[in-house]
């Protein structure tokens, strides 16, 4: 269905109460057409009609006009760089973006995450959540497996103790 269409039926979603049927709709155009900033707009407003502050402040977070409360939302459910990164499925180069404002949002994000990855990312290689949630968690892992061979060894002494008393 041509994009003029589909927005048609949005609409007429939306008239009808079909909401999530709009937003399924809207989700689907934003995926197809990732740097159309209206489509992105639109999308945030159905995210409104859901009270979801932090999804609208996502689609509009390319948006000079968006509300700052919606973007602390955001930024607060996508803590990092790389996941804010991967939210805002952006697809290509900054300069694709339709306003000056949006090229400067995406250059900033992207260099964020560049230096967050120790090397340089693109909007077509954005990293993978595996990638960036198991950064820094190699530390973690030794600790939580350190713990383990104490506590398997603190029972394995107890029962030796308790064996020859």
């Amino acid at each position: 269905m041509p994009l003029r269409d589909t927005l048609s039926q949005v609409d007429a979603d939306l008239a009808a109460g079909r909401v999530p049927v709009a937003r399924q709709r809207l989700r689907g155009l934003v995926s197809s057409f990732p740097n159309d900033l209206m489509l992105r707009r639109r999308l945030a407003e159905v995210y409104r009609l859901y009270g979801e502050p932090a999804e609208a402040g996502r689609w509009m977070y390319l948006d000079e006009d968006r509300d700052g409360s919606e973007t602390s939302a955001f930024e607060a459910r996508y803590r990092t760089a790389p996941q804010r990164m991967r939210a805002l499925a952006w697809h290509g180069s900054e300069s694709l973006a339709q306003s000056a404002f949006a090229r400067q949002q995406l250059a900033a994000i992207r260099a964020a995450c560049s230096e967050a990855m120790g090397h340089p990312v693109d909007w077509d290689t954005v990293p993978s959540s595996r990638e960036t949630d198991n950064r820094g968690s190699t530390f973690a892992g030794f600790l939580a497996g350190t713990g383990c061979v104490v506590a398997v060894l603190a029972i394995w002494v107890n029962g030796l103790v308790a064996l020859f008393d």
